[in-house]
């Protein structure tokens, strides 16, 4: 969700206006999602390199991320909407972490849609403890090295209950993963679009699952291929 400070400065906003106004789009967008079916979303919130920006940014971000979970709990629950969270969360203050641990622990039943915040997230980091967890799992005797395949990286990861990614967007035109579910995106559809967070609602939204709807996933075949393989079905 990408632009917010950017969009701020160049309308000579602080840059927490941008967003407070992105948290807009995160309504609007994860509302458009539930309706059109989509059954798994997630949210790149906060990333373990945002920890580094001005403290009163930061500051400022944690209470966008507290004021959003106690506003949108009824929502949510309401919805039947499973929330999830990934990354490093327990480097979150006890203000995000204790609305966002029973807003959790509540929805932990629902099965319309999976709303996943990555919060103090990042994809390297993530490999990192997925590698130690089946590091340790190795050295006492609980998988053999072997076993280790792509099935159990996968399982390691703190997403391994989610669905394959199917589309990534990045909004404010910049072209970069920058560190955002780096084994989960091995298949998935890029696309980088120019409007900022902020001004991205449902309309873009659309425009992107339309550009996806015409875009050939062929996971390493050819056309032909999946050409046969759908006549074989029919």
């Amino acid at each position: 969700m990408d632009g917010n400070g950017r969009w701020a400065e160049e309308r000579g906003l602080p840059r927490l206006e941008g967003h407070r106004v992105g948290a807009d789009s995160v309504r609007d967008i994860t509302r458009a999602c539930r309706q059109r079916g989509i059954k798994a979303l997630t949210l790149y919130a906060f990333s373990s390199q945002n920890w580094a920006r001005p403290a009163d940014e930061v500051r400022g971000l944690m209470d966008l991320l507290e004021d959003y979970l106690h506003k949108e709990r009824s929502e949510i629950l309401d919805n039947q909407i499973r929330l999830n969270a990934i990354g490093d969360l327990h480097l979150l203050p006890s203000r995000v972490t204790d609305p966002l641990s029973a807003l959790r622990a509540d929805s932990a039943h629902h099965q319309e849609m999976v709303l996943t915040l990555a919060l103090s997230y990042g994809g390297r980091e993530s490999l990192v403890r997925a590698a130690r967890r089946i590091a340790e799992a190795a050295r006492t005797g609980q998988l053999a090295p072997d076993a280790i395949d792509e099935a159990a990286l996968t399982a390691a990861l703190p997403t391994h209950d989610l669905p394959p990614v199917d589309l990534l967007i990045r909004t404010s035109g910049e072209q970069r993963i920058s560190n955002f579910l780096l084994w989960e995106l091995a298949y998935a559809e890029l696309m980088f679009v120019d409007t900022p967070w902020p001004e991205f609602r449902r309309a873009h939204l659309q425009a992107c699952l339309d550009g996806f709807g015409q875009r050939e996933r062929r996971f390493g075949q050819t056309s032909a291929q999946l050409r046969s393989d759908v006549g074989g079905a029919q």
